[in-house]
């Protein structure tokens, strides 16, 4: 591992990558680490009004503007949204992302989702998490010499099992440009996305103040819940006394497919704390 990360992160929607792990990647992007997000679908069902192509080119600007806050790298790929499939041809799609970054570290959706786009995304990746290191598997592009460390964006689905917070990365230094590059995505959060409508964003001018206002408080408030469920494991990482100052962090879980050949193969990486500490910021 050379002192240069390099990080990958595979979502279904122009904005997965953001909302899931936003803060994080500012933080390696600030440590002088590479950071690329991925869009594997264009995104153009997600608004409530404009569908189509027009709306693919909106949301492609968009995640450009978010990654340029956050510091990181952007790709929207042209699967349509809502029709993402574990295709052996988009498993190779993937596979070649994965290996063309040189990727460290790889995290994507779990494969227990409401949105089938998501399941497919984490169906994709944890079905590459070996086939990266073969070399005449996607031959036109170099092997990896070792294995990612694939992991999981966090999740409130419990069936077949739950979520767990293997690693949890405190982000209040970076909220602020987490925050900036959602609001960013006016079409999904301001505009409400594919479950906003006419009366989600007002006409007038302190009216959509008013309702910028409320997105940055949802925001804020959903991040919050979901760090307050990772007290015991923030403590662990950062100390009692620290991590009780901690107010918004990213969990993520990691993949036993990419760690599981530890014993027995010299391209895989291990998943234990020492391992995890140097690839996570703070």
């Amino acid at each position: 591992m050379t002192d240069v990360l390099r990080i990958l992160a595979l979502g279904a929607h122009p904005d997965d990558c953001e909302w899931a792990c936003g803060g994080t990647a500012a933080k390696w992007a600030a440590a002088g680490h590479r950071v690329k997000f991925v869009s594997l679908t264009n995104g153009d069902l997600g608004h409530w009004k404009t569908v189509g192509p027009p709306l693919a080119a909106r949301r492609k600007a968009e995640v450009a503007r978010a990654a340029e806050i956050l510091g990181v790298e952007s790709e929207v790929l042209g699967a349509p949204d809502g029709g993402l499939q574990a295709t052996l041809e988009m498993r190779r799609t993937v596979a070649r992302l994965i290996r063309a970054w040189r990727a460290d570290v790889v995290l994507t959706h779990r494969p227990h989702d409401y949105h089938p786009d998501h399941r497919a995304a984490g169906a994709l990746v944890q079905d590459c998490a070996y086939l990266v290191t073969i070399p005449h598997y996607v031959a036109d592009v170099p092997p990896l010499p070792r294995n990612p460390l694939f992991l999981h964006f966090e999740d409130e689905f419990t069936r077949p099992t739950a979520f767990q917070a293997d690693v949890v990365v405190a982000i209040d230094d970076a909220w602020e440009k987490k925050l900036a590059a959602l609001e960013a995505m006016e079409s999904q959060g301001l505009e409400g996305g594919c479950e906003g409508g006419p009366e989600t964003l007002p006409a007038d001018e302190a009216g959509r103040r008013r309702r910028a206002e409320t997105v940055r408080s949802n925001y804020r408030a959903f991040f919050e819940e979901r760090t307050r469920r990772h007290r015991a494991r923030l403590e662990e990482t950062y100390g009692a006394g620290a991590s009780a100052r901690v107010k918004v962090a990213e969990a993520f879980e990691v993949c036993e497919y990419g760690a599981s050949w530890a014993a027995f193969s010299k391209t895989s990486r291990r998943a234990d704390r020492d391992e995890l500490r140097k690839l996570f910021p703070g």
